[in-house]
């Protein structure tokens, strides 16, 4: 089984929203930070041999450490799997920085026992891997979005605050991509020689997040731009499915 339930609930900026809100977060936050319990429920109805969760850094730390203790009770003692964990930063194999903690179950200690994370060191890539040659005009930011961002920077720079859009040349390498990078494309924003910088095309997002250049986009930009930003790092899971492959069947 390979699932993962929504981040917002347990990361670092979605938790700080919520409490702006004063809305409920992790497993208290009903419209997504109970999902894990359903992952729960399809493991112990159909009992998988083996499980791959994906999910946000902050995980780990979320509550003071409670919530990925009850977590850990609910996959080991609840439903009997030996579990794994470990954080991968996806800028060793795509140009962005992107820790994601990964929870690998296996039912049979002999699985278990065969079982390691690979190692995954090579050389970081930059942006210039994924930035395409010709880009629309549209997808350049208007001088009016261009002069808000740089004073909503301005206000909270002033304030103290690390808020604010995110400026990348080709031999950067990027933020972490986001599910909100539709809205106006801040948080990894292109230079442009003599012009207003651009977001990324959603091909470039694909490329990002390591998907193949043949894999195809049918669905309109800002639906791709939730997708890739709600999506998982390819090399990085490939690896690891390898890995749990291998101590089943090898």
């Amino acid at each position: 089984m390979l699932a993962g339930f929504p981040c917002q609930p347990f990361s670092i900026a979605g938790v700080s929203k919520k409490n702006a809100l004063n809305r409920p977060h992790g497993f208290l936050c009903k419209k997504q930070g109970n999902l894990f319990f359903e992952i729960a429920r399809i493991l112990k109805d159909r009992e998988p041999k083996a499980f791959l969760l994906e999910n946000v850094k902050h995980l780990k730390n979320h509550d003071r450490g409670n919530t990925y203790s009850v977590i850990r009770t609910v996959l080991q003692d609840e439903l009997g799997y030996l579990i794994f964990e470990k954080i991968y930063d996806a800028s060793h194999v795509v140009p962005q920085h992107r820790e994601r903690i990964f929870i690998v179950g296996f039912k049979s200690p002999e699985a278990a026992a065969k079982f390691s994370f690979p190692v995954i060191r090579n050389k970081k890539p930059t942006l210039r891997s994924i930035l395409e040659e010709s880009v629309e005009p549209k997808f350049t930011l208007s001088d009016h979005l261009w002069k808000y961002l740089q004073d909503y920077k301005r206000k909270h720079q002033s304030k103290g605050n690390g808020f604010g859009y995110g400026l990348f040349g080709p031999a950067d390498i990027a933020r972490t991509l986001s599910a909100r990078y539709y809205k106006d494309g801040s948080e990894i924003l292109i230079k442009q020689k003599n012009m207003n910088p651009r977001r990324l095309t959603p091909r470039e997002c694909a490329r990002l997040m390591g998907f193949p250049d043949n894999f195809q986009i049918p669905v309109s930009n800002t639906q791709a731009y939730k997708q890739f930003g709600n999506s998982i790092v390819v090399p990085i899971v490939k690896p690891i499915s390898k890995e749990i492959l291998k101590a089943l069947y090898a």
